[in-house]
């Protein structure tokens, strides 16, 4: 798997993945948005130029904020997911951030479990933030500090 930044010509099938994997999913000119905006944007592609994987981060004021991260159902549960939210990490540590951000929907124990494999952690709920089928979907709040680990004994 290839991962670089996202490119417009990659929104149709970035747009195509999200629609069949969200309830609620972004739309083309959302991603467009995104980029258009200068938020950092990746693709995980196979060796035919598919999108497999996507992800979007926004940083500033030293935060930053995890908007999308989605896998092909297909190639799930083999560490692509879990490669792309680490590297969105690397991305929001060299871009100054000392704490990421996200949301996942209440639904989403998959999501949630990978999130706290990697040390977030809920600091709140968001009422009715996602639109899905039956209406509206509650969101967890999870939070990560990026910052390093730091031994208050001095020992490591």
């Amino acid at each position: 798997m290839n991962l670089r930044p996202m490119q417009v010509e990659d929104l149709d099938m970035v747009a195509a993945l999200e629609s069949h994997i969200s309830p609620g999913p972004w739309t083309w000119g959302i991603f467009r948005d995104c980029l258009q905006a200068g938020y950092d944007a990746w693709v995980l592609e196979d060796d035919v130029g598919v999108v497999a994987a996507f992800g979007v981060l926004s940083t500033g004021a030293a935060e930053a904020h995890i908007l999308n991260l989605g896998v092909a159902p297909a190639l799930r549960r083999r560490g692509l997911g879990r490669r792309m939210l680490r590297h969105l990490l690397c991305r929001a540590r060299q871009l100054g951030a000392q704490r990421a951000f996200l949301e996942v929907r209440v639904s989403n124990v998959g999501a949630q479990s990978l999130y706290r494999s990697q040390g977030f952690h809920e600091i709140g709920v968001r009422l009715n933030y996602y639109r899905n089928a039956e209406g509206r979907e509650d969101a967890l709040v999870l939070s990560l500090s990026l910052l390093p680990s730091v031994d208050p004994l001095g020992e490591g």
